[in-house]
């Protein structure tokens, strides 16, 4: 594949670049600043070295911030502690952080940035598919705490992202297929060819040396892009032709943060979105806003990757009040991302309580 860039405009532009090779890209991200931060967990202390080498010569001054691997990053104490780390190398607003890794990573690196001093510059460097397609484009920032997921963050665009394929080469395969579950979203709420694609060939769309996969990140991060660019702070709900703001990406993330509330973010996002996919698909049917065979697809395609596709049963009211505080709902309704058909997503707010059930008990295993 050959390099790739899209730009995102938000409350500030941005440029997403994506290929191989890419770390490069870094310094020029980064023009202006003369300290640098990288924060990134202890597994890629090696490229961490690596960036810290290449931007030194360039005669930026480089600290490294270590920080825990995936959701346990994405706390308070942790954020406090790279506060810490800014405050004691003296960073002002003209500096910068790079945030290195998944999603959760550049989760956090993005909500130190928005706090610190008010707002300073980040450079995202994601290195999962999940964080490619999803966490790391588009400005959300935010950390976790006792009540529910990303319930604390702030709206922050990066400076840029940066891409760099070659880091999939390396990820394990389950956190490759829990990936697979942002790119499958997108296809169920907006560019359906890639659902084509992947019922077509669902081998080679996880395959890292191939050429599906890197043009299935590519469209899901145009199809995030485009979205973002006229809904940055998610307030457009249901517009005048019928079609919803950044809402849309929610797809199967209401029920997918209770799941990984419950089981205490042991969970792989994409697993629980991927399950919560198919609660949304059943609360539809049931609604009957969605017929039985496009719940059938849902479950196949999402299948053929290996993801999950139901839940333990027995817990349903303690995943009921995790919804209930998850930040999409509005006083004491739940709003859920469902479609009118695959690839025409509405908001429905407040569905039937007996509906909900229903549809929980359809995805019991």
């Amino acid at each position: 594949m050959s390099e790739v860039v899209i730009p995102v405009r938000a409350e500030r532009s941005y440029e997403v670049v994506i290929g191989r090779g890419l770390l490069a890209h870094v310094p020029r991200l980064l023009a202006g600043a003369q300290r640098v931060a990288v924060i990134h967990p202890g597994a890629l202390l090696a490229t961490a070295e690596a960036i810290r080498a290449d931007l030194a010569d360039r005669g930026f001054e480089v600290t490294l911030v270590e920080v825990p691997e995936a959701e346990d990053a994405k706390t308070a104490e942790v954020a406090a502690f790279c506060w810490s780390v800014l405050g004691t190398a003296g960073f002002t607003r003209s500096d910068a952080i790079v945030g290195l890794g998944g999603g959760a990573t550049t989760d956090l690196a993005g909500f130190v940035a928005a706090t610190w001093l008010r707002g300073m510059a980040v450079v995202h460097v994601p290195t999962t598919l999940l964080g490619m397609v999803d966490a790391a484009v588009g400005g959300k920032t935010g950390i976790n705490t006792a009540a529910g997921k990303n319930l604390v963050g702030a709206f922050w665009s990066p400076a840029g992202v940066v891409c760099d394929l070659t880091a999939l080469e390396t990820l394990p395969r389950n956190d490759l297929l829990a990936g697979m579950a942002e790119v499958v979203k997108v296809g169920f709420v907006r560019d359906t060819t890639i659902l084509d694609d992947v019922e077509r060939d669902p081998f080679g769309a996880t395959d890292v040396e191939g050429d599906l996969l890197p043009d299935l990140i590519r469209r899901a991060v145009q199809v995030k892009a485009d979205v973002v660019g006229l809904d940055f702070h998610e307030t457009s709900a249901t517009r005048g032709d019928g079609s919803i703001g950044r809402e849309v990406l929610n797809y199967g993330h209401t029920f997918g943060h209770a799941v990984e509330r419950r089981e205490r973010y042991t969970w792989r996002h994409g697993a629980a979105v991927s399950v919560g996919m198919m609660f949304v698909a059943e609360l539809a049917a049931l609604g009957g806003r969605l017929s039985e065979p496009e719940v059938d697809r849902h479950r196949e395609i999402l299948g053929a990757l290996g993801l999950p596709v139901s839940y333990a049963p027995g817990h349903w009211d303690a995943l009921l009040g995790a919804m209930a505080v998850d930040k999409k709902a509005r006083g004491s309704l739940l709003r859920f991302v469902v479609l009118n058909g695959i690839g025409h997503p509405v908001v429905w707010e407040g569905p039937d309580p007996a509906l909900l059930a229903a549809a929980y008990a359809s995805i019991s295993a």
